[in-house]
């Protein structure tokens, strides 16, 4: 085997290890709300989520079709770029993961492959039009539109069952949130599941295997789907602390109007191959869920953290990806080096987070806040 093929086998790993943390980072998009309502219990929640996000890496590839060949020039990028901007994508996500910051796996993965391919093929590889149109647009958009549906949704919600019991309307609505929360996994599927399946794919065709233009192999589908999936079972479990009890209170009509919004917009850009951060949509439904109900309350704080990881996460990917690939660049051993420095930082991440575990039996824990400081009064 040439040390183009090994290469090649290395990227392609390197995206499935990608395709698994996006998998437990993203659990909480679907599951977070219904685990936060006890619709699900925890255990039962991630399992369907893989399971379904495995279903719906099969219903299109659109998405796919638009990372492969969308957003950089194929005939433009070598395997060094793709595996350092995977790179600079896992690392985000890790870190991200460590704070409990639902940040955008998507995002994530555009800012590495930017920033690989801007430094290793120059600006003119990085079809800056095509971002604008695919990515930023739908990123400040999607979050906006599914808070406002959530929003109505959520009023409408209460509107409706104003006259009747609230343990009648929690039980009705726990029960919906198991089809809601579903529906949201293979929502998730269909489009983050194509992201791996798009980067694969550009892989492949810079290695020669494909032709320009071609879209993913069966075996991409399913590997990619499968790797997800895998992600999702294990469970993100600080992560669904933040979205199903940090953000807001969530009640089982507000889990309800989030997940069936949630789902409408995801499925609706899937359809029209839009590479949005499914991770934004769900958490603007939340959010839109929070404010759609009379006297909830929107922990704005949370709030504004994870909206400054949301502008981070584009150049923060990015700039990690343009560095590996400057190392990656220097020949075998700067792929080996970025390789050990990516495990390393993954071994200490995942270290620092046997400090203060979540899991399943405290994910719906809140946990205390700091105590506020004390002024002795002056004699």
């Amino acid at each position: 085997m040439d040390s183009v093929s090994f290469l090649l086998v290395a990227v392609i790993l390197t995206a499935l290890a990608f395709d698994f943390t996006n998998g437990f980072h993203d659990t909480a998009n679907s599951m977070a709300t219904s685990i936060a309502t006890g619709a699900l219990s925890p255990r039962v929640a991630v399992a369907v989520a893989g399971l379904l996000n495995l279903a719906g890496a099969f219903l299109s590839t659109e998405v796919a079709k638009t990372i492969s060949g969308g957003i950089v020039l194929d005939s433009e990028v070598s395997l060094v770029m793709i595996f350092a901007g995977l790179i600079g994508a896992i690392l985000w996500n890790l870190v991200t993961w460590l704070l409990g910051l639902p940040s955008s796996s998507s995002h994530a993965l555009f800012g590495g492959l930017i920033g690989a391919v801007w430094v290793g093929a120059g600006g003119s590889a990085v079809r800056f039009g095509a971002i604008i149109e695919k990515i930023v647009i739908p990123a400040v958009a999607s979050p906006l539109v599914a808070c406002m549906v959530a929003l109505l949704a959520t009023y409408l919600a209460y509107v409706i069952t104003r006259r009747t019991s609230r343990r009648a309307v929690g039980k009705g609505f726990r029960a919906g949130q198991i089809g809601s929360a579903s529906l949201v996994a293979l929502a998730h599927g269909t489009n983050d599941a194509q992201k791996t399946m798009g980067v694969i794919t550009l892989a492949l065709i810079s290695g020669g295997v494909l032709s320009h233009g071609a879209g993913p192999p069966w075996w991409v589908v399913l590997s990619a789907g499968l790797a997800i999936s895998l992600g999702t079972y294990t469970g993100g479990w600080r992560i669904i602390r933040t979205m199903g009890k940090g953000l807001t209170d969530i009640q089982s009509p507000q889990g309800f109007a989030a997940e069936t919004s949630a789902t409408a917009v995801i499925l609706a850009s899937s359809h029209m191959g839009l590479a949005l951060s499914t991770t934004q949509v769900c958490t603007g439904s939340i959010l839109g869920a929070g404010l759609g109900r009379r006297l909830a309350h929107v922990r704005w704080g949370v709030a504004g953290r994870i909206a400054v990881s949301w502008l981070l996460t584009l150049p923060a990917a990015a700039g990690v990806g343009g560095v590996a690939a400057w190392v990656a660049d220097q020949g075998d051993l700067g792929v080996a080096l970025v390789a050990g420095v990516a495990m390393a930082a993954a071994a200490a991440f995942y270290v620092l987070s046997r400090r203060r575990p979540v899991n399943p039996e405290n994910v719906n824990e809140v946990p205390a806040p700091a105590p506020e400081p004390t002024v002795k009064p002056v004699a």
